[in-house]
């Protein structure tokens, strides 16, 4: 009785061995679905469109994209948290939703990288300091030293409560010793067409975001949230060179994640496919027209620069108190 249950057992240990196996050589042997919480044809939806097509190639399978905007990402996180942690359901998030969303909601106890395993990276983009074409400033110590003469008085736009954009100001705040109106917007295109307008006085904002205003000759770009220039925009100085405080950044990277418990084999398949098709001279010619940093980081590399990310969000949301519950 006793060896009879042992064979069986084995032979059960056996059988779920052989389908994990074949679970992760023949991945994907079924079309690929990726939600994600940004709106058909912004920014990061465009490249992941990009990106899906050459892994549909690379696959021999369909790669769905499925848009769930609104909600401050929850519409697209409930969807997918729900799938089964096999690969055919992935997640498109930004560092955002991944570090600052625990300290906005902390109501919900909800972390990110608890209920979703990082799978791959995509790319990183920078921010640039957008005011109207006929601002009187020209360079951000211009734009500071209005900012500490009348507190409150300037204001800043942002594509919502949260966003790199109202973090990044409440950044800027904190190392200048300076206060402004945050005002959030709903829809990014908007936010740029009252940029232009002079409604607010100035804003962050990446290059696909804000390029359609820009090109109509309503914003200039002050200087780059970033150590260094970008080829795109060469006369863009940076922070630093602009009067700015030394040393400060705004950037979001943008990864895809999947629900807890995706096998490790298929993790790595992901991870390296994706990593394989960012490489692909296209893909890399349509990320320098945005001035976007192709990114082939590790699931450990994602959850690292995310706990990076927490750490400076918590302590802005911190002081400015900000809250979403």
């Amino acid at each position: 009785m006793l060896f009879r249950r042992t064979l069986l057992a084995t032979a059960l240990t056996l059988a779920t061995v052989s389908a994990f196996a074949q679970s992760t050589t023949d991945y994907p042997s079924k079309p690929v679905t990726i939600v994600t919480p940004f709106a058909a044809g912004s920014g990061p939806d465009a490249v992941l469109r990009l990106i899906s097509d050459k892994l549909a190639k690379l696959w021999n399978q369909r790669v769905v994209i499925d848009n769930k905007p609104g909600g401050g990402g929850f519409i697209a996180i409930e969807q997918a948290k729900r799938a089964a942690p096999d690969g055919y359901t992935l997640l498109q998030l930004d560092s955002e939703h991944l570090a600052a969303l625990p300290h906005l909601y902390k109501q919900r106890n909800f972390v990110p990288l608890q209920t979703f395993d990082a799978v791959a990276s995509l790319f990183r983009t920078p921010f640039f300091v957008a005011v109207p074409t006929d601002s009187p400033w020209k360079t951000m110590g211009d734009l500071i030293a209005a900012a500490k003469e009348k507190p409150d008085s300037l204001s800043y736009g942002s594509w919502g409560v949260g966003s790199p954009g109202h973090l990044g100001g409440q950044q800027l705040e904190a190392l200048t010793g300076t206060a402004m109106q945050h005002v959030p917007y709903r829809e990014v295109s908007q936010l740029f067409a009252n940029v232009g307008a002079g409604d607010v006085n100035w804003s962050f904002a990446s290059i696909p975001s804000s390029q359609g205003i820009y090109k109509a000759g309503k914003l200039r770009y002050l200087a780059i949230a970033a150590l260094k220039r970008v080829p795109q925009l060469p006369n863009v100085p940076t922070f630093a060179e602009s009067g700015g405080p030394a040393g400060f950044e705004v950037s979001s990277f943008v990864s895809l994640v999947a629900p807890k418990g995706l096998p490790a084999a298929v993790r790595l398949k992901i991870n390296a496919d994706v990593a394989k098709v960012i490489a692909d001279p296209d893909i890399r010619a349509r990320f320098d027209t945005f001035a976007f940093e192709p990114l082939a980081w590790s699931p450990e590399e994602i959850n690292r620069n995310a706990e990076a990310k927490s750490k400076i969000y918590g302590e802005l949301v911190r002081r400015g108190n900000i809250s979403l519950d």
